[in-house]
């Protein structure tokens, strides 16, 4: 790829603009998800540029309830200035107030009522390590408090405190009071950003493509044009009406993160993150849980989300990213006997257990015998062929099974085979056809997988009337398989 040439101070300007359209696109989305789910709380209403926020103004989620949240964006072109001390209190280009100082200012007259707020700073810099004060952001809440109030006044954090305090125009006592309602949201690349949003899209009910998302903030640009600064639940509405964004129903989100963290993990009805308890450095790398971290320790967390979800939740989006094995689980621990519909995005499409097919897909069978014991193993053979592979793995552990089941979809095993959800809920319910009639002699089953997670997910979801079963995860080691999961079926 050629190198880029830097870009002017027009088109920082606009690309600024665009990131912060993007992110009030994200509040009316919230609003519209809200109102579907009957949130505790929901957005009412988003504001763009309201004229009663000081500099936290650019966008504003009005809650039904206090306290709404205004938040600051900061576009930057390049990672040269990532947030410090430096950066929040040096003063303005022409000698005016600091970021913190017109923070403070907003913070004072948005809370002079009394009324509680929900304040932060939304960025693409990110954090800078060395900081006294930054550096101890807590990921999970984005505040720097209860860290940055601890220690004495000559310690580095007491001085930076010290410093804080008086380019933001405050007492110490009342900078910690603003700290501990003003989030540093930072590190929110662009891609970071698409990404999250058409997440949120996709548990919304709406359509998550490129265009859909650019859509709604052109909708959004379009509105602060035309001087329209708050935009109403029923302005939204219209909009994804007019602009044919729906495309099916809200979802309660349940996040499950093994390789890489998840974007809508904060959004999410349950999450559980894992991302720190895989072994490997890279999410390509991620595929067992780093000891003392165990297999037994996940599936617990997994199968504890049904029991998190908001009362009457049927319709389930599943968010974030694991491997098959794990994807597996969390459709077994929402079955399908039980009411739920569990929807994921696989290839940028939405793939539902309630997407309608015409007819069960029976499977292509190869069969081996073993004689090692009385179970079942079963090969799903989809994306490639891992029948060379199991028999190894059964052999030289001498797994204790009769025979090796290798299943594939009718047009054999390669990575395209399922072009969409219908084919894959087909599929998914031949296989169990299948292996209802082929159990019934064997008091459990062994499972291997070689295929796109989702079918993974959709084929957990509808595993019952079967047998007890083990569930194995490839993790790319000498004997290639490892024993992961056991479920009841």
């Amino acid at each position: 790829m050629p190198d880029l040439p830097a870009p002017s101070s027009t088109g920082v300007r606009i690309a600024g603009d665009r990131y912060q359209w993007l992110v009030a696109w994200q509040g009316c989305v919230a609003a519209v998800r809200d109102a579907a789910l009957r949130a505790p709380n929901p957005v009412v209403a988003v504001g763009v540029e309201v004229d009663d926020a000081g500099n936290l103004d650019d966008v504003v989620l009005y809650r039904q309830a206090p306290p709404h949240t205004y938040t600051q964006v900061k576009y930057a072109a390049d990672s040269s200035t990532p947030v410090n001390e430096d950066y929040l209190l040096k003063p303005s280009d022409r000698g005016g107030p600091s970021i913190l100082q017109k923070m403070a200012q907003a913070w004072q007259q948005l809370t002079k009522d009394g009324a509680p707020v929900d304040l932060a700073l939304l960025s693409n810099r990110s954090p800078d390590a060395e900081d006294p004060l930054v550096s101890l952001r807590d990921s999970r809440t984005q505040l720097l408090v209860p860290k940055a109030a601890q220690q004495g006044p000559k310690s580095k954090k007491g001085q930076a405190r010290t410093r804080w305090a008086d380019g933001a125009g405050l007492s110490e006592e009342m900078l910690l009071d603003l700290l501990r309602v003003l989030r540093f949201d930072l590190a929110r690349d662009v891609m970071h950003l698409h990404e999250h949003l058409q997440m949120l899209m996709f548990a919304a009910g709406l359509r998550f493509d490129e265009e859909a998302m650019h859509a709604g903030a052109d909708w959004v640009a379009r509105q602060v044009a035309d001087g329209q600064r708050r935009l109403s639940l029923a302005d939204i509405r219209e909009a994804i009406q007019t602009l044919r964004l729906a495309a099916g129903s809200s979802r309660a989100v349940v996040s499950i993160a093994t390789l890489k963290p998840d974007p809508m993990a904060e959004d999410a009805d349950y999450a559980v993150d894992w991302t720190e308890r895989f072994e490997g450095a890279s999410a390509y790398l991620k595929r067992r849980p780093l000891a003392p971290a165990t297999w037994a320790q996940l599936q617990e967390d997994i199968e504890a989300a049904p029991y998190r979800m908001p009362p009457g939740t049927t319709a389930v989006a599943v968010t974030g990213s694991l491997r098959l094995a794990p994807a597996f689980v969390v459709g077994a621990a929402f079955r399908m006997v039980t009411g739920a519909d569990l929807a994921v995005v696989q290839r940028s499409q939405l793939w539902s257990s309630a997407e309608p097919y015409e007819a069960p897909l029976p499977p292509a069978v190869d069969e081996y015998a073993l004689d090692l014991g009385p179970d079942l193993a079963v090969a799903i053979a989809v994306a490639t062929d891992p029948a060379q592979d199991v028999l190894d793995f059964l052999t030289e552990q001498q797994i204790p099974v009769s025979r090796l089941l290798v299943l594939r979809p009718p047009g054999g095993a390669k990575d395209n085979s399922i072009p969409d959800a219908a084919t894959a809920n087909a599929l998914a319910v031949g296989i169990r056809e299948h292996l209802r009639r082929a159990c019934r002699p064997h008091p459990g089953i062994h499972l291997f997988q070689a295929g796109p997670m989702g079918l993974s997910l959709l084929l957990g979801n509808r595993w019952n009337r079967l047998r007890p079963t083990t569930v194995y995860e490839d993790v790319n080691a000498h004997q290639v398989y490892e024993k992961a999961f056991v479920i009841d079926a």
